[in-house]
């Protein structure tokens, strides 16, 4: 008897081994619909469109980018967590929905860790902290010195709220042991304009869109919240090398599809990124938007949302957001 159950297990694992290799040497047979989680035109959206065009000629079917908006991505992210894990439905994942988010909204509906199956690891992004030529701070030492002779006074803008260019400012003030007040907008494009009227200061916010008015001297970078400098401004020191040892906020981008998807599928997947990733054409339109590009394995990008998520709930716990 003994022996018949461990010669129908084996039978069992078998069958099913051979049906997700028969799935995966036919996948794709049909498009594929990689899902953002936010409005189109944001750097999510943006790395979504550079990668699903390499991809799409690599794998022989189109990977149809669909934005999903709302609850900052958490709305899409459940949706992608509790599809048919066949590879046909995937989800651009960044730092908020993966790391931030599980944190702060309420009954979220997906663990960051269990409910997705990690497809691959795109890129990393820094941000510049960015002040008016008004605030009297040339530097991040400068700055800090401000905001402690003035408690509460000064404000930071962010894109929303529970997105990185907000919890990069929790992050910074926590180090820091400064007290400023968060100001959220309904996107970063708002912020930058207030931040030219000199409403708020400072934001941590992406270069790219903020470039020109550095050049022009309506604005003023004071550091690359990266580990490492940006090709950007490559003469702007991080905030690390700026007197807040250890400090670093970045904006990540990878690729989920829902828990269970064949490990078969989901190595064709990574292949086809890791293949759009080192297309030269690719890494070019990801440098101009400050990205650089980071391909690994899925495993590797497992490893990352796992870091991720334990940084940053440490910090909305901190900051006193986490859900009720």
């Amino acid at each position: 008897m003994k022996l018949l159950l461990q010669l129908l297990i084996i039978g069992v694992v078998g069958n099913v081994a051979g049906v997700e290799a028969a799935a995966a040497q036919s996948y794709p047979s049909r498009p594929i619909t990689l899902v953002v989680p936010f409005a189109a035109g944001g750097g999510t959206d943006i790395m979504a469109r550079v990668v699903a065009e390499k991809m799409s000629k690599t794998l022989g079917q189109q990977i149809v980018v669909e934005n999903r908006p709302g609850a900052i991505g958490t709305i899409a992210m459940r949706q992608i967590a509790k599809s048919a894990p066949d590879g046909y439905l995937l989800g651009q994942a960044n730092t908020s929905t993966l790391a931030i988010a599980p944190s702060m909204v309420p009954n979220i509906g997906y663990d960051p860790r269990k409910d997705f199956t990690p497809v691959g690891f795109i890129g990393v992004t820094p941000l510049g902290v960015i002040v008016h030529p008004s605030v009297a701070a040339r530097s991040i030492e400068e700055l800090i010195e401000l905001a402690k002779k003035n408690p509460g006074t000064l404000t930071f803008g962010s894109g929303g709220t529970g997105g990185v260019t907000h919890l990069a400012g929790e992050l910074f003030a926590g180090m820091a042991a400064i007290k400023i007040r968060h100001v959220p907008y309904k996107g970063i494009a708002p912020a930058i304009n207030d931040l030219l009227g000199g409403h708020v200061a400072p934001i941590f916010g992406g270069l790219p869109p903020m470039i020109a008015h550095i050049n022009d001297g309506k604005l003023r970078a004071l550091a690359i919240t990266g580990a490492m400098r940006s090709r950007i401004f490559p003469n702007l020191p991080t905030v690390a090398e700026s007197g807040l040892s250890g400090y670093e906020a970045t904006q990540h981008y990878g690729i989920v599809s829902a828990k269970g998807t064949p490990r078969a599928i989901i190595d064709r997947l990574n292949a086809a990124l890791r293949e759009a990733l080192a297309a030269e054409d690719v890494r070019m339109k990801m440098a101009v938007d400050g990205t650089e590009a980071k391909p690994g394995s899925p495993d590797d990008y497992a490893a990352e949302i796992d870091r991720e998520e334990t940084k940053w709930s440490k910090t909305v716990r901190q900051a006193g957001l986490q859900a009720q």
